[in-house]
């Protein structure tokens, strides 16, 4: 099933509530590291049940899957910022049509019309970190609302940026628990799970694209070349700040 929001209220817990959060979040990836994917997503469907989610980009659904084994018909973010790969947008819908998990479409409270409209055309190569602002950071601050962890694909060996992710932590700016169940996995790991579950991928991961985001910001990469060149290149951009 796939659901399509544009709004939602911001839910900000009592401190007593973030910090018994933030203690738990903080226990577990203590406990947890070194532990496999599926055992720290099944602690947190016991956790969290219905009030955890899963983000995805759908440049593969590893996680979703992972979640999905854990608690069936999890809630599935995914932010359509309007500048998405067509084989992006195929493989969410393919998600949410065979996968045990509730795909939820969230969406910039402007169009790209709109958008241009109010800042002019190509935002994104005049200002990317304002583009990925209103496209990514504010539909996710507002899509979470409801929610009190968030399971996401990162991994320690895709950048320097992300070398020292917990497999569970405290998001701070959101105040919610944010869990990586395969932080400690290499790419090998990924692509092994791929093979042995059917796991759904981008298309566009086979044609030369290792790290998939908006179609004006993203290119192939060569041989040898740090899986996420392609991103925002030549832009002095590495993340689009839902992480950091």
């Amino acid at each position: 099933m796939t659901a399509t929001t544009t709004t939602g209220p911001r839910s900000d817990g009592a401190p007593a509530r973030a910090e018994r959060l933030r203690a738990l979040a903080e226990r577990a990836g203590r406990e947890l590291e070194g532990a496999p994917a599926l055992d720290i997503l099944r602690w947190a469907a016991d956790a969290f049940g219905p009030r955890l989610c899963v983000t995805s980009s759908m440049e593969d659904a590893v996680v979703a899957h992972l979640a999905s084994r854990a608690l069936p018909g999890v809630d599935v973010l995914f932010l359509d910022t309007g500048y998405h790969f067509p084989e992006t947008i195929g493989t969410r819908d393919a998600v949410a049509a065979v996968m045990e998990v509730n795909v939820i479409t969230l969406a910039p409270a402007a169009t790209v019309a709109e958008q241009d409209a109010a800042h002019g055309p190509r935002l994104f190569e005049r200002d990317p970190d304002r583009c990925c602002a209103m496209r990514k950071v504010q539909v996710l601050e507002r899509g979470l609302a409801s929610y009190d962890a968030w399971a996401t694909g990162l991994r320690r060996d895709e950048s320097p940026t992300r070398a020292n992710t917990p497999v569970v932590g405290w998001d701070p700016r959101r105040e919610k628990v944010k869990i990586a169940p395969i932080a400690a996995w290499s790419q090998a790991d990924v692509e092994a799970y791929v093979a042995e579950h059917g796991v759904l991928t981008n298309p566009l991961l086979q044609d030369g694209y290792a790290s998939i985001g908006c179609a004006p910001c993203t290119r192939r990469v060569a041989a040898g070349e740090d899986p996420r060149a392609g991103r925002w290149a030549g832009l002095g951009k590495t993340e689009c700040g839902l992480h950091g």
